[in-house]
């Protein structure tokens, strides 16, 4: 289905080291550019004494935001070859930065390439790979009266219930398959007085 992607269940990290340099590489599964910034956030903290924090991500199930950062390296020699290994690793909503530890010998074009993107692999490695659907939320509105019809069809269409107000008007947020959002709606609509949005 197009709403399948693969992604890392959780951290991971990999090591490089090449003359004198050592190349940290952290993996880590995020969802939003917001994880992606929370992440790197954590990291420049955690390592603040190292020159480089270079980093990849790539976002959707159809892998269609994506960004490649060098943070000071040369031009491609750094975040091309990190986002390539999550490429070549059929991989989406991961972020993989290298930490670089400058080690006094410079390594060329070429070594820096090797490194990040050897560095890279060796975290994707230690990462345990699930298979995701890519999901979104509806809400659903109703009046009290309608709430049994309502939460059956939760249950029988074992959905996920990510919010919920029962009073007189209710409210409730569901998260599903995004492949399965237009059956859903309709389902839901059916009942009487329902009406749905996405969340």
């Amino acid at each position: 289905m197009e709403d399948t992607y693969q992604t890392i269940a959780g951290p991971a990290e990999g090591l490089y080291k090449e003359k004198g340099s050592k190349f940290l590489a952290f993996a880590f599964p995020v969802f939003s550019e917001d994880d992606v910034k929370d992440r790197l956030a954590e990291l420049r903290k955690k390592y603040y004494d190292a020159r480089h924090h270079c980093y990849a991500y790539m976002l959707g199930a159809d892998k269609s935001r994506y960004r490649a950062n060098d943070d000071g390296e040369p031009n491609h020699s750094a975040g091309d070859p990190i986002l390539g290994q999550i490429r070549s690793a059929d991989l989406s909503n991961v972020l993989v930065v290298v930490v670089r530890y400058f080690g006094g010998t410079k390594l060329g074009v070429s070594g820096l390439i090797t490194a990040y993107k050897t560095a890279t692999a060796d975290a994707l490695a230690q990462a345990t790979i699930v298979e995701e659907h890519e999901t979104a939320q509806l809400q659903a509105h109703f009046e009290y009266p309608q709430m049994n019809d309502v939460m059956s069809l939760v249950k029988e269409l074992n959905l996920t219930i990510k919010d919920q107000q029962f009073e007189l008007d209710c409210k409730l947020t569901i998260e599903l398959r995004k492949s399965l959002v237009e059956e859903v709606s309709s389902r839901l609509e059916s009942i009487d007085g329902v009406k749905v949005k996405p969340a």
